[in-house]
């Protein structure tokens, strides 16, 4: 198995094994900045640490549905933040995200650069 691979199986393994906890609901304002809404549920997973000391950044996508919200944890792909003032750099992982949904989540983004990095395994995941 390729270094890729091995990542993005560790990721998603990862993923299915930790608690996503959901703390900023869809269409709610950022506890410091009322005017920003999120356009999607974001939370963490829980019993993970990422560079910030808190659990690892997570995003649910419009692919995840109320009956799958909790079973189906496909991995779509990590997006990298750079936050330039803060001179901060943070991964988010995007489960169940629509291309739609990405930009959504890099708009809301739009005051740092952004990098995704697609999970090559993902396409095949989300169309079963």
């Amino acid at each position: 198995m390729t270094p890729d691979a091995l990542f993005w199986q560790s990721m998603s393994q990862l993923l299915t094994t930790n608690p996503v906890i959901i703390d900023r609901l869809k269409g709610s304002s950022h506890p410091r900045y009322p005017t920003v809404i999120y356009p999607l549920d974001y939370g963490y997973l829980e019993n993970t640490t990422s560079g910030d000391g808190s659990g690892i950044d997570v995003w649910l996508g419009s692919l995840i549905t109320v009956t799958n919200r909790y079973d189906a944890k496909t991995l779509t792909g990590i997006l990298c933040t750079f936050d330039r003032l803060k001179r901060d750099a943070e991964i988010k992982l995007l489960i169940g995200c629509s291309a739609e949904d990405i930009q959504r989540i890099r708009d809301f983004y739009n005051e740092m650069y952004t990098l995704y990095i697609p999970n090559p395994a993902a396409e095949h995941d989300l169309s079963s």
